[in-house]
């Protein structure tokens, strides 16, 4: 017969769950700074200066031949159309070829070696990103969603990708070609090019006023896309309980407003973003009018020939055409860098508090936990626990309980180091827990969690996650201890059978064997260890209390306690209320000295399950 120390339906009150913190958005609201983010990018881009000079070599030479091209053209009307040289237009003819074919040779070397470059570019910062996450304290994870920051990994990241490879070639190329085309026109003609640049103001106003739009649209845009891709990623990961509580409607209204968010701001970006190249097109056809009706009164008046109208008017194309481009690219570039600031938003989150210059490595760990005046608080203001102290000896079992919110996960969550105490200390084996390595304490502590994760691989890898040095005898030794090797053999590929990060294809219960066999393989002098497990049948329960129980023993453990079988075995019970100990002994003990603990069990106890 086993007892349960609550009801089902009556769960709530003693349930054990996460101490809750709140999300919060990862964009600050310190103002941005373009240039700054710009700079950053370079930084990334000038490991690569030996190739990207290359790159810009061949965007002066493409350039360069781009303008000499339309120059020679002209040229060619006046000295050999208009006198019938054939033999000095045909040399010409040759000379062109020549130009557009190494004009377009260069080309492909720019945006070959480009493509390099960005790709090398965007890698590094993928991996400094990912690679920073891992840095980060778990708090960070605690308030932010899984696919928000799934986006900017890739996303975000993407966008800077894709710039790179166009925006940073037109733009070099656009301003060259825009200083060699002025330069050229004012040595033909100071007073037509004059003339020529009075579309300037009405350009610069024009992309004023656009410009002014899309910069917040762009980033509205990018904000949307990574809500949306975490409202995604955090439904589909609780797919299961919303069909077991029927919201699947009230979740696709919420995914609707979400995107109804993205098409508004994309729409509003792109539709602005749009009037750059109708305004440039108009601009266009107005310079080429004006050059084409001032440069033949000036061709009558034989103040310029009719190959230098040519050049102009070829030229005056040329001079809008980068200017478009280069308002294109501003556009795009505005989406580049709202997507780098979301990936330097992260970089610039402080990475977990190092260790200290002379941190200890354990050796060996007999077990012994003290706790001496500890509180802590997830937020600034108010404690999570407050003034805790309590002893724990090697080998003791403790056994926390307490109401939703109580503090129990805190505790937890400060033995591990996954946060450090405000006030106070605790100390293992008599040494401050902060003058120890958290890799070499977390490597004698084993977790057993409630929510079972394992990673998408076959089960032996899974295992293996305990001790990545482990030998497959000792991978199975661990699953028999655990009671999964006689489940993981009637699987198709036994150990080498692939499951899915979901765990799709086992019970719950297994996923538990399995984790119960990983937290064997290390051999850890502590153990984690939160032992629900509501919705698993009777024999896979007893299954994981054998193998628990083997686990646990000449182990010092920390328990949040769901039944009574493992309340009334603990060494002691901490009982906790409002981030206090406010109760501390056996269950006899605790039951003599009818308090609160008493009336728990008591109004708690309703009947025997077998």
């Amino acid at each position: 017969m086993k007892r349960y120390l609550y009801h089902n339906s009556e769960r709530r009150s003693l349930d054990v769950s996460k101490d809750q913190t709140k999300q919060i958005p990862i964009d600050s609201e310190k103002k941005r700074n373009w240039l700054g983010t710009l700079k950053r990018i370079w930084i990334f881009l000038a490991d690569r200066k030996g190739l990207l000079l290359l790159v810009l070599l061949m965007v002066v030479v493409s350039s360069a031949l781009g303008l000499l091209g339309p120059f020679l053209v002209g040229m060619s009307i006046d000295k050999f159309i208009v006198t019938q040289d054939s033999s000095g237009l045909l040399t010409m003819l040759l000379i062109l070829i020549a130009i557009y074919l190494l004009h377009s040779v260069a080309i492909f070397f720019q945006n070959y070696w480009m493509i390099g470059i960005a790709q090398n570019t965007v890698f590094s910062m993928r991996t400094k990103l990912f690679t920073h996450l891992h840095k980060l304290p778990i708090q960070f994870f605690d308030k932010r969603q899984q696919g928000e920051l799934m986006s900017r990994v890739t996303n975000d990241i993407e966008n800077v990708s894709s710039t790179l490879n166009s925006s940073f070639i037109q733009v070099f190329s656009s301003v060259l070609t825009l200083i060699g085309t002025v330069s050229v026109m004012l040595y033909l003609s100071p007073l037509l090019t004059l003339i020529t640049m009075t579309i300037i103001p009405v350009m610069y106003l024009g992309l004023k006023w656009i410009t002014s739009r899309t910069g917040k649209l762009f980033k509205e845009q990018q904000r949307n896309i990574g809500a949306l891709n975490g409202f995604i990623e955090e439904t589909i990961s609780g797919q299961r309980i919303v069909k077991t509580f029927s919201q699947e409607e009230r979740v696709i209204e919420q995914f609707l407003e979400k995107n109804q968010n993205l098409k508004t701001s994309g729409y509003w970006a792109q539709t602005y973003s749009g009037f750059i190249p109708k305004l440039f097109n108009v601009l266009n056809n107005l310079s080429f009018t004006i050059i084409a009706a001032i440069g033949g009164i000036f061709a009558l008046n034989e103040a310029i020939s009719i190959g230098v109208i040519v050049i102009f008017a070829e030229y005056s194309r040329q001079f809008t055409r980068p200017l478009n481009d280069l308002a294109n690219q501003f556009n795009t570039l505005l989406s580049a860098v709202a997507g780098a600031e979301r990936v330097f938003d992260i970089l610039d989150e402080e990475i977990e508090s190092k260790d200290e210059k002379n941190a200890l490595i354990l050796q060996k760990v007999k077990g012994e936990v003290e706790f001496k005046n500890v509180s802590f608080s997830y937020e600034e203001e108010g404690n999570t626990i407050r003034n805790v102290s309590f002893h724990v000896s090697p080998g003791e079992t403790v056994a926390l309980v307490g109401p939703t919110g109580a503090g129990k996960t805190t505790i937890i969550n400060l033995v591990s180091r996954f946060y450090d105490t405000d006030e106070g200390s605790i100390l293992i084996d008599h040494k401050e827990l902060k003058q120890i390595k958290r890799a070499s304490l977390r490597h004698h502590m084993g977790f057993v969690l409630q929510d079972t994760y394992l990673f998408q691989g076959t089960i032996r890898d899974n295992i293996r996650y305990g001790n990545l040095e482990a030998s497959d005898e000792e991978i199975e030794n661990a699953a028999k201890l655990a009671n999964a090797h006689s489940f993981i053999m009637k699987m198709p590929n036994k150990y080498d059978t692939m499951i899915n990060q979901d765990g799709s294809g086992i019970s719950q219960g297994q996923k538990q064997l399995l984790s119960i066999a990983r937290a064997f393989l290390p051999n850890p002098s502590i153990l984690i260890l939160d032992e629900a497990t509501s919705s698993i049948d009777t024999i896979t329960e007893m299954k994981i209390q054998e193998a628990l129980k083997r686990l646990m023993k000449d182990r010092t453990c920390f328990v949040i306690a769901h039944r009574l079988n493992t309340i009334q075995q603990a060494d002691q019970i901490l009982v906790l209320e409002d981030g206090q100990v406010i109760e501390n002994g056996t269950h006899d003990e605790l039951l003599e000295k009818r308090g609160f603990y008493h009336g728990l069990f008591h109004s708690q106890l309703k009947q025997e399950i077998v």
